[in-house]
């Protein structure tokens, strides 16, 4: 199983802002994956995108875990988990792998899956290959379908995976930096203290392999996301909530109406005043969200 590391975490952690064991789970590959795993009852797996970690997820652990059991993992390359200098590494499908390997040792059953960004994608790909043991669906600003032939994401892997826009991820940590206070309804939201935990997580360029890898996926994957897309109906039933942040700069309205169509199930949350961060943004909201509709479906 699971062990938690005796020396701790990093000392840029904060105790009070992330009040969390720490775990680390050894990935087949041979990494050590982290992540939290707090509460009993009902799980609700928390997959997070890029450039975040666990660490997005804290309010909503903190507000959920006296009722469910709460788990948070840290992809490869993000947050407090190993990294890798091998690209494969940092394909998507082998976020996936990783990511159903950890739920296998944990042994979860009946799962609501809570997924953002290029969490659809790794947690619907679980999701389509183990119906059986996913019972719930929240969906938040993600997407998981390809995307080669919309001009919009097609321009933005191609910038980021340049050469320019690789050293601008590699060097300048812009997808931190630049990204994600653009990607919210309101900058401020984003404190010095909560940006530091999202800095601290992508250090070095070396650090941010993974960060600079999955934006030329975008695109680049499109079969992988294709085989998840045409094999939805193993999930699409299932009982769904849908948290959207209209002023992300990511996904737009085209993409939540995609989501509505594919969807038979399902409750939907907008937020008019938020963007891509919804559990920095509107916590409050997406837990008192959460637990009705963890009590409802």
């Amino acid at each position: 199983m699971d062990r938690i590391v005796p020396a701790g975490r990093p000392d840029w952690v904060s105790d009070e802002m992330y009040p969390f064991e720490s775990r680390f789970f050894d990935v087949p590959s041979g990494y050590w994956m982290h992540f939290v795993d707090e509460g009993e009852g009902a799980p609700i797996v928390f997959v997070h995108g890029n450039p975040a970690w666990s660490f997005e997820f804290r309010h909503l652990i903190a507000g959920l875990r006296s009722e469910y059991r709460c788990i948070a993992p840290d992809h490869i390359g993000f947050g407090l988990s190993s990294r890798s200098d091998r690209r494969e590494d940092h394909h998507p499908e082998s976020h996936a792998d990783r990511f159903a390997a950890l739920l296998d040792r944990l042994n979860l059953r009946d799962i609501t899956l809570f997924m953002t960004d290029w969490g659809g994608p790794i947690g619907l790909d679980f999701a389509r290959r183990h119906p059986d043991r996913v019972k719930r669906l929240a969906i938040a600003n993600t997407w998981c379908w390809p995307v080669g032939d919309d001009f919009h994401f097609r321009m933005f892997s191609f910038l980021m995976s340049s050469w320019i826009g690789q050293y601008l991820i590699t060097r300048h940590n812009i997808f931190v930096n630049r990204v994600m206070p653009k990607a919210v309804g309101d900058p401020s939201t984003l404190t010095p203290e909560i940006m530091a935990h999202y800095r601290n997580a992508q250090p070095s360029p070396a650090a941010r392999a993974a960060n600079a890898a999955l934006p030329g996926y975008i695109v680049g994957a499109g079969a992988w996301l294709d085989s998840i897309w045409r094999e939805r109906a193993a999930f699409a039933d299932k009982p769904a909530l849908i948290a959207w942040g209209h002023k992300d700069i990511a996904f737009r309205k085209k993409e939540l109406d995609r989501w509505k169509a594919a969807l038979s199930d399902f409750e939907l949350h907008e937020f008019e005043d938020c963007g891509h961060f919804l559990a920095e943004e509107a916590p409050g909201k997406l837990v008192t969200a959460l637990r009705a509709f963890m009590r409802r479906a």
